[in-house]
């Protein structure tokens, strides 16, 4: 069965991620991530529901980034497609469920972030596609200049950026 259905849930960790490398080199990590659904009573009074716990799997950079950012007890929020397996174990049919992770954050309605870009020189996509490349030293700058306000454009062949100020 490959049926896989978008979601997005806001919880808590339950436990700190588990990072762990298979044998081709990707990253995985494991996280649990517990719901818990807020019921008004009759009288007014909110009460918490019983939490439903999700198994979630993030992959490459997404899953080395959030086992460095994130904590047991962190409030976060994660996007992803819902997955099913169907298995045998001990001549019994059974089924598991997972999120497959597209993007992980911290819910920030309980505190604040401070959003630090990671130093790969190239994002996964960009290095499959040019293996064996060497990346641009212009490919570990930031995207976005704070001095200018916009975009920073990168001239080819290492010359002078258009957005550069040359006397």
């Amino acid at each position: 069965m490959n049926t896989k259905i978008p979601v997005n849930i806001v919880g808590n960790l339950v436990a700190d991620p588990e990072l762990t490398y298979g044998e081709s080199g990707v990253a995985h990590a494991k996280l649990r991530v517990a719901v818990n659904q807020r019921i008004q009573g009759a009288d007014g009074t909110w009460q918490d529901g019983e939490p439903v716990f999700h198994n979630v799997s993030a992959f490459r950079a997404l899953a080395e980034n959030a086992s460095t950012s994130l904590r047991k007890g962190d409030p976060v929020t994660v996007s992803g497609e819902l997955e099913f397996r169907a298995f045998e174990k001990d001549g019994e049919k059974r089924e598991a469920r997972r999120i497959v992770a597209e993007t992980i954050g911290p819910d920030l309605r309980f505190g604040t972030a401070a959003y630090q870009r990671s130093s790969r020189a190239a994002t996964a996509p960009e290095a499959e596609a040019g293996a064996g490349l060497q990346a641009s030293p212009e490919a570990a700058q930031p995207a976005y200049s704070i001095a200018t306000k916009g975009p920073v454009e990168w001239a080819p062949l290492g010359g002078p950026a258009r957005n550069e100020i040359s006397l």
